[in-house]
């Protein structure tokens, strides 16, 4: 049976000296240096009792010792929880109390977070070929046979801030890794910018394991800032994912540089995903970049994968595109918030996750008749390309009328001083009003009435927000992610 690390096995044994991983700590790696990483992790985890089916928390930011970590677990058969170091110390313990790990990894000299969350822990530094880490043994080794076939156990985000534990299988990564390279037309020649955080499904199955299913060179940055993206994009980069509010920010950097595009010429291919594009913005993004981006969608319990666009610069298009090869899709029309042709959108196939682990009841309410059920509203157009509209819980119902988010998010987005948009339902007297929060440069924020205006030109009455919020930040997931369910907690004081 084909395991997750055979990816980078095969590159290691066949072009050890090739170009694998190179992090901003200044750790540069070969794919045969990635093997000798790889092998003493794995030599030192299992010294220290780890076994099969055993959980191993990896505490990390993008680095190349995380990289060794993920894949050094897989080696020993042993299930990889990737955490981001930048969760707090009770967010931590909260999995940390679900997932009962028999070892922690932390890559303590990637971020003063993860160096903090060390100390806390008392956590005992190791070194090796794996470059430094600090380990901890919370628990006892506890193999749990219903991990045998998990490879990684990511803990969601969440729009209600509780997190789950999602199983992904060996046969999920191995898909996912090899439908994203395809995809995008990979090979050993390109160079991959890993901005994208390693300890969620985007950044881990569709960078990190594309790139070693072709044995393409990966830059990781331990996080996004616009200044070293812009910086790293113009050295030789081809291939960038992102979220849009990433690309929103790096657009709004280069402009405050005095340019109106990104310069130098090896990228050939960015997507973004994690949130709806609107036609304005992509326009804007295609003159930026002077290249198609693309659009796709997926989520943690479907190893990112789902549906992907392969549009030509210029083309209009703003859907997620068809479903992936072997990936089925279908609406139910029945969910709440359907009708005209909008439904929850359910899929199945190789990429979807085995379930929540230690939670069988969340397992059962997420899966109909084999389907998954994402959460999220969407509708096929006559070319069979998926249209995202929001999410179940999302959906606003003002006056008796639908509002779905994204269309309000995509008016209030084509301002040209809004570097990005948010919108969420709020209950007053029984109804639900529409709340827009609006991110915009320093020193170049528009008025709540400028927006007001801008968006009663595009949306119906009942759509238009009763109240705008403009800020220079936005609470944010580490991806880059808004997370919406924390918004009008962190503006309570401005809401009226």
């Amino acid at each position: 049976m084909s395991k997750w690390h055979d990816y980078p096995d095969t590159q290691i044994a066949q072009r050890p000296d090739a170009p694998a991983f190179k992090d901003d700590g200044g750790t540069i790696w070969t794919y045969g240096d990635l093997g000798a990483a790889i092998a003493e992790l794995s030599l030192v985890l299992t010294e220290t009792g780890v076994q099969p089916c055993d959980r191993v928390l990896i505490l990390a930011e993008n680095c190349c010792a995380a990289v060794a970590a993920v894949f050094a677990c897989s080696r020993i058969g042993a299930c990889a929880v990737p955490v981001n170091a930048r969760q707090t110390e009770a967010e931590v313990q909260r999995v940390v109390d679900h997932a009962r790990p028999a070892a922690m990894l932390i890559t303590a000299a990637a971020s003063p977070d993860a160096s903090a969350h060390a100390g806390h822990l008392e956590a005992s530094e190791i070194s090796g070929a794996f470059g430094r880490l600090h380990l901890a043994l919370p628990f006892p080794s506890d193999p749990d046979p219903v991990l045998e076939d998990v490879a990684v156990m990511l803990f969601t985000t969440g729009t209600t801030g509780t997190p789950k534990g999602v199983m992904l299988t060996h046969g999920n990564l191995l898909f996912a890794g090899r439908s994203s390279a395809r995809l995008r037309e990979m090979t050993h020649a390109d160079v991959i910018y890993g901005v994208l955080p390693i300890t969620h499904v985007f950044g881990l199955a569709s960078v990190v394991t594309a790139a070693t299913y072709v044995g393409a060179p990966v830059r990781l940055d331990a996080r996004f800032t616009a200044a070293r993206t812009y910086a790293t994009l113009t050295s030789g980069i081809t291939l960038f994912s992102a979220v849009p509010q990433m690309h929103a920010l790096l657009m709004q950097y280069t402009k405050e540089q005095g340019f109106s595009r990104l310069p130098g010429g090896t990228l050939r291919y960015t997507s973004s995903g994690a949130a709806p594009l609107d036609p304005a913005w992509k326009r804007q993004a295609e003159a930026f970049y002077g290249i198609a981006i693309q659009n796709g969608y997926g989520l943690t319990e479907s190893t990112a994968g789902v549906c992907a666009s392969r549009n030509r610069i210029g083309d209009p298009d703003i859907s997620v595109g068809p479903p992936l090869p072997e990936v089925e899709v279908r609406i139910d029309e029945t969910a709440a918030g359907g009708g005209d042709r909008v439904g929850e959108i359910l899929t199945r196939g190789p990429q979807v996750m085995k379930g929540y682990y230690r939670n069988p009841e969340a397992t059962a309410a997420a899966f109909a008749d084999g389907w998954l059920r994402t959460g999220d509203l969407g509708f096929f157009d006559d070319r069979g390309h998926l249209h995202i509209a929001g999410r179940c819980k999302e959906l606003i119902i003002h006056g008796g009328f639908n509002v779905y988010p994204p269309e309000v998010e995509a008016a209030l987005n084509g301002h040209p001083k809004v570097i990005q948009a948010a919108v969420v339902g709020r209950v007053v007297d029984g109804d639900e009003k529409v709340v827009a929060f609006v991110q915009a440069a320093p020193g170049d924020e528009p008025t709540p009435e400028e927006l007001r205006d801008f968006a009663a030109r595009r949306l119906a009455g009942y759509k238009r927000p009763s109240q705008i919020i403009v800020a220079t930040e936005l609470p944010a997931a580490p991806t880059g992610k808004i997370l919406k369910h924390r918004l009008l907690d962190h503006f309570a004081d401005r809401l009226s």
